[in-house]
């Protein structure tokens, strides 16, 4: 459609050419971009809901020996479960940032109830 006289879609005009492995701005969308402030906004969004779930373990967890606050799974999900149903994935994401700590790799409802998940 770039080469096509009659097109008169501007749009095509202005992509930028093709970026390579390596390239800065590889797998990312243009700056400026309503795409861009989609993913930033996304990301503050999944920040805001971690915080949300610390602050869930802080006030339904108990403190141990250790000074660190700890919840069950099965306890947590029941609490946590009426705010959002990604309590599983937010955890993981917690995880991911070193807030809190769980053993295993996945968690699942009923199987998993006795976990204890750590607050750091």
């Amino acid at each position: 459609q770039r080469k096509n006289p009659f097109s008169g879609d501007n749009r095509l005009v202005s992509k930028p050419a093709h970026t390579h492995r390596g390239d800065p701005t590889y797998g990312r969308p243009p700056e400026g971009s309503r795409t861009e402030q989609r993913g930033k906004d996304a990301h503050s969004h999944v920040g805001k809901e971690v915080e949300e779930l610390c602050l869930i373990i802080r006030r339904t967890g108990e403190v141990g020996e250790d000074g660190h606050v700890s919840v069950t799974f099965g306890q947590l999900f029941e609490t946590y479960v009426t705010i959002s149903n990604k309590v599983v994935g937010i955890l993981l994401r917690a995880r991911k940032h070193g807030l809190v700590h769980f053993e295993g790799e996945m968690l699942w409802q009923g199987k998993d109830d006795d976990v204890v998940i750590t607050l750091l």
